[in-house]
């Protein structure tokens, strides 16, 4: 059986492109605190793959006394801070397959439930080329388990959903994937991905190459996939 590349491969971004996770989550409990509740570490990981107005909501549960937009403008303005004094924190292996398949010709798109000018943010950072569209957390009518990002991402892109390959950290993002029809890969870093539904669960991308993505993509696309 002779591997072919995916027609696109849509990366998610925060803990799977990038570990910004505990930069999230360092901006979560001191917000918390400043209204007099507590935050806790199991508090913080059901947060993990969430939209952002649905992670908002778990706060304003936890005591925060702001609108759910407001909460999203803070906890944005608090890890895009953290992103301009640390720089990007790319997980293992992540941005270099990312340029071996920008070199491979592969079309790539950022699926994320981060606003659009953190994503951006991000991008702009990367020092080459990185992504042909984005899509982003309000970009997108239902969030992530929705396959509605997706969906938007292979259309954006001119290709059908079914013939591309998505990366993921989180079981909601896993869910959002299958549902849309895309070859999933799940890379944990914070949560189990059991039971989200993965084609496959790869430890690190650290050493993957473009042909490893293509035999994943062969083993499972679906029948009549290019």
């Amino acid at each position: 059986m002779t591997s072919r590349l995916p027609a696109a491969v849509l990366w998610d971004m925060d803990g799977t492109l990038v570990d910004t996770e505990p930069y999230w989550m360092a901006s979560e409990g001191p917000l918390v605190q400043s209204f007099g509740g507590t935050w806790t570490k199991e508090q913080a990981l059901q947060m993990v793959g969430l939209g952002l107005e649905d992670a908002a909501r778990l706060l304003q549960e936890a005591g925060v006394r702001m609108d759910v937009a407001a909460i999203v403008q803070h906890l944005t303005d608090e890890v895009m801070a953290s992103l301009g004094r640390e720089g990007i924190p790319f997980r293992p292996g992540a941005r270099e397959l990312l340029k071996a398949l920008k070199d491979a010709g592969v079309k790539t798109a950022l699926v994320t439930m981060s606003m659009r000018r953190m994503a951006q943010t991000v991008v702009d950072l990367i020092d080459f080329s990185a992504f042909d569209v984005i899509v982003a957390g309000d970009d997108v009518t239902r969030p992530k388990p929705y396959p509605d990002p997706y969906l938007q991402a292979s259309e954006l892109l001119g290709v059908d959903a079914h013939a591309v390959v998505a990366i993921e950290d989180s079981p909601n993002g896993l869910r959002s994937a299958v549902a849309s029809g895309a070859v999933t890969l799940g890379v944990p870093l914070m949560v189990s991905l059991t039971g989200a539904g993965a084609h496959a669960v790869w430890p690190t991308l650290e050493g993957c190459t473009v042909a490893d993505l293509a035999d994943l993509y062969t083993a499972h696309r679906p029948e009549g996939s290019a």
